[in-house]
């Protein structure tokens, strides 16, 4: 007897299976088929949730993104951790660093899934802007940082960030330095900041042990 089981539990079934095997037999190498078979429904009962693979893998960055935004966000509103160490622990929590976040990083770049990339990144700084803003304020109210635009020093930060790093891997160590230096120097600079006031706090963005 097939157990019917409610669309909200069915979706995240598809999404889990798919994500066992996407990141063992990699996003290529597996289909719809594979997917089937392991669950054992019919396709129109993935039709009903997804349209295609490539669907099923939107699905599953929405759900990384999900899970960004909820540990961002715990972070950001925790008063009691300091200024500066609530937005560094909130940039390394922005980043994706498990099987299936490597997975799904390695398939956007592909040239072929330049929108999705750009989509991708786009929707993760939407989720996480609000929660950086909130942290910049912060500072701003403790005399710590200094902005009238916090939103679009967020914005532009993030956006730069993302351009100018989505290459890291293939810069030598010297470059990426001198990179990681001036991007840290002009957030000072944004913030009227001192020099090397962030310098501690943001090296762990880049560098970590």
């Amino acid at each position: 007897m097939r157990v019917v089981k409610e669309a909200k539990e069915r979706r995240k079934e598809i999404l889990d299976v798919a994500e066992k095997l996407f990141c063992s037999n990699g996003y290529d190498n597996t289909s719809t088929n594979d997917i089937l078979a392991v669950i054992g429904i019919a396709r129109g009962t993935l039709y009903y949730h997804f349209k295609s693979k490539e669907d099923i893998l939107d699905g599953i960055i929405e759900r990384i993104i999900q899970g960004i935004e909820k540990k961002v966000s715990k972070i950001a509103l925790n008063e009691e951790m300091p200024v500066l160490e609530r937005f560094t622990q909130a940039i390394l929590n922005a980043n994706v660093d498990n099987e299936v976040g490597n997975m799904v990083i390695e398939q956007v770049h592909k040239p072929q899934n330049a929108l999705m990339h750009q989509k991708m990144e786009n929707t993760l700084l939407k989720a996480i802007s609000p929660y950086l803003v909130k942290i910049i304020k912060d500072g701003i109210a403790q005399g710590i940082m200094h902005s009238d635009y916090p939103e679009e020093l967020i914005e532009m930060t993030l956006s730069y960030a993302n351009q100018a790093f989505d290459d890291a891997n293939d810069i030598s160590e010297e470059v990426k330095l001198r990179k990681v230096k001036a991007f840290i120097r002009n957030t000072e600079l944004m913030l009227q900041m001192e020099e090397g006031s962030l310098l501690e706090a943001m090296m762990p963005m880049f560098y970590r042990n």
